[in-house]
């Protein structure tokens, strides 16, 4: 049957039962991280309340004591968006990223090889995590530094043309884009606020890394509060609604050291549209990795977790010896649901 020609009522009832059909296989994924009874208890912070049975009951119960009538289809269109702009990616996928500048072979991978050696590297990589990955699949990204930070926390740009390439080629093969933001000197709403635009591109999502908001980059650690770090995540909601721009965007914050992330137990993550990945990022051997990243998982107001790791490109102090395995980084808890490699 042709959705957009179906009855208002049969419509609701409809979709209801084939979105009743998939939830349980979706729940899953919560429920391998701490129970659907803790799930439901976190609802707002981890996935948005669409996600759970009493909340679909309720928007079919509106459904049914509405008026009769045909929905048009701009009217069926805005009914389906309000399932698919609440579908996350992280609901039954992990996301594996490569990190970098283009034009930087010091600041990652993806300044040492062209586009296509990188993607035929990172599906390397990518089936290596979802080998082991207990059924999730694995959504491959490109995680690209946007605002690269100068002496006296000056800001430079990444050019709007390559990084509208880099996209465009992301698009292409089914792939995320993370732009990432540095900050510097600079206010950090603002900052991110600069980024929004991009969001345009249905595969773009944010990032920015409070080690770098300073105006004394590489002499002390920079840092963010608790308060803007949830106005980011308000106006990056609110400008998605504005543009209706659809479906879920993920926004990433880097801590490796507890000066980055000021208050960070007020820390709010329970927007709508926009997904919060605390991300933490320590170098060194496994064991002061776990250790790092242990300190990042006692902020269970945050729940979902990025981890980072650094490959040996032979610079001094930005390398993980040895790396960890797969089954390392999927060993930690809780486990991961953003890995990017530098």
């Amino acid at each position: 049957m042709n959705l957009y020609c179906v009855l208002h009522r049969g419509g609701a009832l409809f979709l209801a039962a084939v979105f009743f059909a998939v939830l349980p296989f979706s729940l899953s994924a919560v429920e391998t991280m701490g129970g659907h009874g803790a799930a439901q208890g976190q609802r707002g912070s981890f996935f948005p309340g669409i996600y759970f049975t009493d909340t679909i009951n309720a928007s079919r119960r509106a459904e049914d004591a509405s008026p009769y009538w045909v929905r048009t289809q701009a009217e069926q269109e805005v009914y389906e968006r309000r399932v698919t702009d609440y579908a996350s990616i992280l609901l039954n996928n992990d996301i594996l990223a490569y990190y970098g500048h283009p034009r930087s072979r010091v600041m990652g991978i993806l300044g040492r090889y062209p586009m296509e050696e990188l993607y035929r590297q990172l599906t390397v990589t990518a089936g290596n995590y979802e080998a082991i990955s207990g059924g999730r699949g694995i959504k491959k990204a490109f995680y690209i530094i946007y605002g690269t930070v100068w002496p006296q926390g000056a800001i430079g740009y990444i050019s709007n043309e390559l990084l509208t390439q880099w996209i465009e080629f992301a698009l292409e093969h089914d792939m995320l884009v993370f732009i990432d933001h540095q900050i510097g000197r600079f206010d950090p709403v603002e900052s991110v606020r600069k980024l929004y635009p991009w969001l345009r591109y249905p595969n773009v999502h944010l990032a920015f890394d409070p080690e770098w908001r300073t105006p004394r980059p590489m002499q002390e650690i920079g840092h963010v509060t608790a308060a803007e770090i949830n106005r980011i995540q308000q106006e990056m909601q609110d400008y998605m609604y504005a543009n209706d721009i659809p479906g879920e965007r993920l926004l990433i914050v880097h801590q490796f050291n507890w000066r980055m992330i000021r208050n960070r137990e007020n820390v709010r993550a329970d927007f709508q549209r926009v997904r919060l990945v605390h991300c933490i990022s320590g170098i060194g051997t496994p064991q002061m990795k776990r250790d790092t990243y242990a300190y990042g998982a006692r902020a269970t107001n945050i729940p979902i977790k990025g981890f980072k790791l650094w490959y040996d490109f032979g610079l001094s102090g930005h390398t993980d010896r040895p790396l960890m395995t797969p089954a390392q980084v999927y060993a930690l808890e809780p486990r991961p649901q953003v890995i990017m490699y530098q």
